[in-house]
């Protein structure tokens, strides 16, 4: 493996740009995937590049037989590199990097690709402007947990490959089909064409204990401070609500997304013999 020693190596440059803007992201189609837990999650095809210390492959690469497979595919591909400390804590964002970090291509999915399910009926959250990069990657993570289909996201939104959404995940951005839209009032409208009921949270909607959420359907999650738009709020079928009790007026983005798709899974359960809890 070649070894890279000096932060102005333009590997290392490009890894930096990478990390640190969402343009670059988006162009490169590739995102920054740091420490152990994360980097061993990421599946082989999909990987890009890795950097690691000689300290972390001696301590963990030669003991973990899922991380040597990483580390040789990489390397027979000429993509594994062993940097100094130096370096690695140029190209990594926490403050005590855990000694590795890997470029992961992107995966490009299409509406389709989050419609048209084989074996699941529809289960879609439908993401608007959301701002903060731990509610995106809770809501990302809980998306896995309770077996959503697919999320949409609106380009407005904050970028779910930052790295702060990455880590927040916990390695569920590798394994959820997310679409990030430009059109998402356009999109809308083809789910319901394509027989998928959208579901809009609201102070006087129905209880989403008392409605049937089994059926193909996406639920609309707006701005943690200003909701949902008035043109996506106006797109939904029906209006649903979390009872509360207390003063309490409203929930975060993310703990109201944890809600309403962990009781849509509580009902599916109850219909399907797939589950087993």
């Amino acid at each position: 493996m070649e070894t890279i020693t000096s932060v102005n190596n333009e590997k290392v440059k490009r890894v930096n740009k990478i990390m640190s803007s969402a343009k670059e992201r988006r162009y490169s189609g590739k995102y920054l995937v740091e420490g152990l837990r994360m980097v061993r999650e990421v599946p082989s095809k999909d990987l890009d590049q890795l950097f690691m210390t000689q300290a972390f492959f001696d301590k963990h690469v030669a003991t973990d037989p899922r991380m040597m497979k990483l580390v040789n595919r990489a390397v027979d591909r000429g993509q594994s590199f062993i940097v100094s400390e130096l370096v690695l804590r140029k190209i990594a964002q926490t403050e005590k990097p855990q000694g590795i970090v890997a470029l992961v291509n992107m995966k490009e999915y299409k509406l389709e690709d989050i419609i048209e399910t084989k074996d699941e009926t529809p289960f879609i959250l439908i993401v608007e402007r959301l701002q903060d990069p731990g509610n995106m990657g809770t809501i990302i993570r809980t998306a896995e947990g309770a077996g959503v289909t697919g999320i949409l996201v609106s380009y407005d939104s904050v970028d779910i490959y930052s790295p702060k959404v990455v880590r927040s995940t916990m390695g569920s951005i590798f394994r959820k089909k997310i679409v990030i839209t430009y059109d998402i009032l356009g999109d809308i409208d083809r789910m319901k064409e394509a027989g998928i009921k959208i579901f809009g949270m609201h102070l006087d909607g129905r209880s989403i204990y008392d409605e049937d959420l089994t059926i193909p359907s996406a639920y609309l999650i707006g701005n943690e401070g200003a909701g949902l738009s008035e043109e996506v709020s106006k797109k939904a079928d029906k209006l649903l609500r979390i009872p509360m009790l207390g003063k309490v007026e409203s929930l975060n983005a993310a703990a109201s997304a944890t809600i309403i798709s962990y009781e849509s899974l509580r009902q599916r359960i109850g219909k399907s013999d797939m589950f087993f809890l």
